[in-house]
């Protein structure tokens, strides 16, 4: 579910009919709705206005910022009833687009991004995410995370990784429904799609590094993955059906 800042009512996105991007009253709605009907789990994307965006994703990271005040206000509302869980990246609130920290040839640093990852987990940890959910593809970030929220006394709190996320044209729709500012591409950090290899020693090392729950996505077009994953995973595994893979 995308929850916007700046907006006065619920806005369709063009990309990906019958899905909005929220305000924070209409969120609330519509997750108590979703959790009636016995929807078991509810991810939160944030989407801040362009002027809160940053280098460094502040906003992510702000008590105040967009993705916290709606873990707060679902936290408040249905405790636990549903597994709240959050998208723990920077693309969406960083002014460049990317899913971390540029350095001064603008080149995403691994190392200071998953510094932010730790902060923006530990963010919505305490905003009352159960679930947090490093998208990234940034290395080290599932052990450094873990390490984070156990020292900030979230020990109970899930690490769903993405571990294997390719690079794909069908996050399109999604990039759209965040108002994403990417300029040039992400494949230098995502999985080379005809990689299988690679993506099953990530998911490895993910669960080396104390992931709860690994994730392929794209799933449709990674089944084999998923299957291989499923095979070898003492852990459960997540697909992504993403948006553009139904268009």
């Amino acid at each position: 579910m995308f929850v916007a800042e700046g907006i006065s009512e619920s806005q369709p996105i063009r990309s990906m009919p019958g899905v909005v991007q929220h305000t924070r009253d209409s969120l609330r709605s519509a997750a108590a709705d979703a959790v009636a009907a016995g929807v078991g789990g509810l991810m939160l994307f944030g989407v801040p206005r362009d002027q809160d965006k940053d280098a460094v994703g502040s906003a992510g990271t702000d008590p105040d910022g967009i993705l916290n005040v709606a873990l707060r206000d679902l936290a408040k509302d249905l405790g636990d009833a549903t597994v709240l869980m959050a998208d723990t990246c920077l693309d969406e609130f960083t002014d460049h687009g990317h899913c971390g920290v540029l350095d001064e040839r603008g080149r995403v640093d691994n190392d200071a991004t998953v510094d932010r990852y730790v902060e923006l987990a530990v963010a919505q940890a305490r905003a009352g995410a159960h679930v947090v959910g490093p998208s990234g593809m940034m290395d080290g970030q599932v052990g450094a995370i873990r390490d984070g929220l156990d020292a900030a006394g979230y020990t109970d709190v899930v690490i769903l990784a993405y571990a294997a996320k390719f690079a794909s044209a069908f996050y399109g729709p999604f990039r759209e429904a965040v108002s994403c500012s990417l300029s040039g591409d992400r494949r230098t950090y995502q999985q080379e799609p005809g990689n299988a290899r690679e993506a099953l020693r990530e998911i490895q090392l993910d669960l080396d590094e104390g992931a709860d729950i690994v994730m392929v996505k794209p799933a449709m077009g990674y089944l084999d993955i998923v299957s291989a994953a499923a095979a070898n995973s003492p852990v459960p595994v997540a697909a992504y059906q993403v948006s553009g893979s139904t268009r």
